[in-house]
């Protein structure tokens, strides 16, 4: 029977439906012992139903009780009703990104931020060993704080993800690509359920759309459809919205490349491209003016059918989940030789053994608590550019490419919060920074090393001259 409100299903009840979609129907539910919105979810089990939709349900229900953070509803219980499976979560509120669609385009800076808002919640996905692999805009929910309006992305409908440490019951049962059609990656046309990069084409696929109002891929309806992205590039931003600025379509035209290796190593370094526009390396994919031409497809074409599922899957497995952001705190007027060179030592053995690392210079000048401070030094010279300068001659001898180092000059009257917040706010996973000698004041005020240490949420690795180092 078709469930209606007030019906009791495992002990919740049936309040009101909220959303009726392809797979299940979704329910506003109470319960006695819950002080809290709930969310009940139920398959459509009727005659002819698609057995991978009843399959997906299985997965949600094994991987939601594995997930926990702000970015994903939190898992509350599930069970069997006699014949009816359910799932309850908590309910919550805000809109997805797919009645956003409706004003696109939206304007760039707009698209950037909730493109933070998604790959930030996407990278706590990751590390959860989780790839969600239906990233799209009905699946992105945009959740405002009722106490301070701060933003966030909530990831919804885990039907299709793939769980480094569960069975894949979905690769088991079907041997075709499973995915929503305008936002399915080359790798998951060719079976690939592993790459937590898969995610970053759909969420570029989900920039494009949101930027100019069209989808890049279209919206095949068969094999021979979804293999095309295997070859044929999409027309690049710039030409369908021309005021879109360079480093975008850098950026989002790096998400749609067809070879994983080709996008961000992560989540997390996509989130800071688009945190940083200003510090984006703009390649030959930022001056695309138009779609490729005939020979160039051709020749994609020809290497497309070269590509092998279990070579790609191999590459796949072998990279992607080894890429940090690691932030470098540099006292650009300290005058301690030995200390840079300690600190440049441990940088360069950390880039080496990481090959996807991505490298933050940061630096902080000191600002005066009241009044005006001057940008010039005695000399005349902007104290500003003197530090972007003195912290690329510290890291010429890294001999990084562009766009795996970046450098920033931060103001603040505290330089130990301005480097804890940095770290925060860009999802840093280990900060390396010196530490000078400790002087009678710095004990009694606490040092910054030591303040960092204490406050940052991620490792923080402090340097001393004589190549010693503290770890926490």
């Amino acid at each position: 029977m078709k469930p209606q409100p007030g019906k009791v299903i495992g002990g919740y009840t049936l309040l009101a439906p909220l959303h009726e979609g392809g797979m299940a129907t979704l329910w506003r539910v109470s319960h006695p012992q819950q002080g809290f919105a709930l969310l009940m979810k139920l398959p459509h089990l009727g005659y002819g139903e698609n057995v991978a939709k009843l399959v997906g349900f299985e997965v949600e229900r094994m991987l939601m009780p594995t997930l926990a953070g702000p970015h994903v509803p939190r898992h509350v219980a599930s069970g069997d009703d006699g014949d009816q499976p359910w799932l309850v979560m908590e309910h919550v509120p805000g809109e997805t990104l797919r009645v956003l669609l409706d004003d696109a385009p939206l304007p760039v800076d707009r698209v950037a931020a909730l493109g933070v808002l998604a790959a930030s919640a996407l990278e706590d996905l990751h590390r959860q060993h989780v790839v969600h692999l239906d990233i799209k805009p009905s699946n992105l929910m945009l959740h405002a704080d009722a106490q301070t309006g701060a933003e966030r992305i909530v990831l919804i409908d885990f039907g299709l993800s793939h769980h480094a440490q569960l069975p894949d019951l979905l690769a088991e049962q079907f041997q075709i690509p499973l995915g929503t059609a305008p936002y399915i990656s080359p790798e998951q046309v060719l079976g690939v359920r592993d790459d937590p990069r898969s995610d970053l084409f759909a969420l570029g696929v989900a920039l494009y759309h949101l930027a100019t109002g069209q989808r890049p891929f279209g919206n095949p309806t068969s094999q021979r459809g979804l293999r095309r992205r295997l070859y044929q590039a999409p027309a690049p931003p710039r030409a369908l919205q021309p005021d879109i600025p360079r480093w975008f379509q850098e950026i989002v035209l790096r998400c749609l490349e067809v070879d994983p290796d080709a996008r961000h190593p992560s989540a997390a370094q996509l989130a800071f491209d688009l945190a940083h526009p200003e510090q984006v390396p703009l390649t030959q994919r930022a001056g695309r003016a138009r779609r490729d031409g005939r020979l160039q497809v051709a020749r994609r074409w020809f290497h497309a059918l070269g590509r092998d599922p279990a070579t790609v899957a191999q590459r796949s497995a072998a990279t992607a989940r080894d890429a940090p952001l690691v932030m470098v705190a540099l006292d650009t007027r300290q005058q301690d030789r030995e200390l840079d060179a300690s600190l440049n030592d441990l940088v360069q053995r950390i880039v080496q053994t990481s090959p996807g690392a991505r490298l933050a210079c940061v630096t902080v000048m000191r600002t005066a608590r009241v009044g005006m401070d001057s940008n010039l030094d005695g000399a005349g010279r902007n104290r500003h550019v003197k530090r972007l300068v003195a912290m690329r001659h510290w890291a010429r001898a890294l001999q990084l490419p562009d766009h795996r180092i970046t450098f920033h000059v931060l103001e603040s009257t505290d330089v130990a919060e301005a480097l804890v917040g940095f770290s925060r706010d860009n999802g840093i996973d280990h900060v390396l920074m010196g530490a000078r000698g400790v002087t009678g004041m710095r004990r009694i005020l606490g040092s910054v090393s030591a303040r960092v240490v204490a406050e940052a949420d991620c490792t923080v690795t402090v340097v001393r001259g004589a190549r010693t180092a503290a770890q926490a």
